[in-house]
């Protein structure tokens, strides 16, 4: 069983979510940002910070000429702040090696700071019209419904590639909207705990010709109050809202429920190169501490 093209296109056209990366005359540079941004984190949240920085640093260049911890602190709340280094470090090499344009090419592009296989895919498909797969979370659960008849797809593997890569229209403009719409409708019908199958535009589907068949996946809800994440996070709140570096009781202050977790917090924000210590002992954003 494959995928209706003309079905999944047709809908897309007519239901798809006004994004702003989506909108013409947006650049390479700003829908790389945006898919950096939006790993593992709502479009809702995305959005506005996405336009900050659009606005601020609409060109590689002008992001690798500020500090990490400018960057690191307009990243704010958007959570897994080494997306935002990796991001400053992959601007430098853009405008250093790559004349300040994202390349078009994804061999090139998996060479550059913090880009894997679908963020590179990703920019090769949106940014440039390329026919190349874009395999995310939303994809893979649209393939395994519609195609294998599972409920969901299980953990990556090699083959998701090459399962996608196979339905993809063999023009290359509307292989590029075909991509787009197959992971609109993951993300807007084909959900994964809620499937909305009277809203979806494909004529049939092989789950639920199958009649739906519950999910042998076993789920593990992620806790986020009380883990190290959430205390990595109060301690670079503390160094986002300070103007310059900040005593060591600052950072204790700012988790107190668990001295022995504020600790490894701290060390592993020390090792991730997201804190910087001063040669006095005091704490700051990269970039910030003075000792470069």
């Amino acid at each position: 069983m494959s995928i209706d093209t003309h079905a999944l296109i047709d809908w897309y056209d007519e239901t798809a979510r006004d994004l702003p990366w989506r909108r013409p005359g947006v650049t390479a540079w700003q829908i790389l940002m945006s898919e950096i941004m939006l790993q593992q984190t709502p479009v809702v949240r995305v959005e506005p910070v996405w336009r900050e920085w659009v606005a601020r640093w609409p060109v590689p260049s002008a992001m690798a000429a500020a500090s990490q911890g400018e960057v690191l602190r307009a990243w704010g709340k958007l959570g897994y702040p080494r997306r935002a280094l990796r991001l400053h470090e992959c601007a430098r090499v853009l405008a250093a090696e790559h004349g300040d344009e994202v390349p078009d090419d994804v061999d090139v592009l998996l060479g550059l700071p913090g880009i894997g296989a679908y963020t590179a895919r990703a920019v090769a498909c949106f940014a440039y019209g390329q026919r190349v797969p874009v395999v995310d979370t939303n994809v893979r659960r649209v393939v395994a419904r519609a195609v294998h008849g599972r409920a969901e797809a299980g953990n990556p593997a090699a083959r998701d590639l090459a399962d996608t890569e196979v339905l993809l229209p063999a023009h290359i403009g509307r292989a590029a909207r075909f991509s787009a719409a197959l992971m609109e409708l993951g993300a807007t019908v084909c959900t994964a705990r809620n499937p909305d199958c009277s809203r979806c535009p494909l004529p049939t589907c092989a789950w639920v010709t199958a009649g739906r068949p519950a999910s042998d996946v076993v789920r593990r809800t992620q806790k986020y109050d009380g883990t190290d994440r959430q205390a990595r996070g109060r301690l670079l709140d503390v160094l986002r809202a300070a103007s310059g570096p900040v005593e060591r009781v600052a950072l204790d202050l700012a988790w107190t429920r668990d001295p022995g977790q504020r600790d490894r917090a701290l060390d592993s924000l020390l090792l991730d190169g997201l804190i910087e210590q001063t040669r006095d002992g005091l704490f700051a954003l990269p970039g910030e501490s003075g000792t470069n």
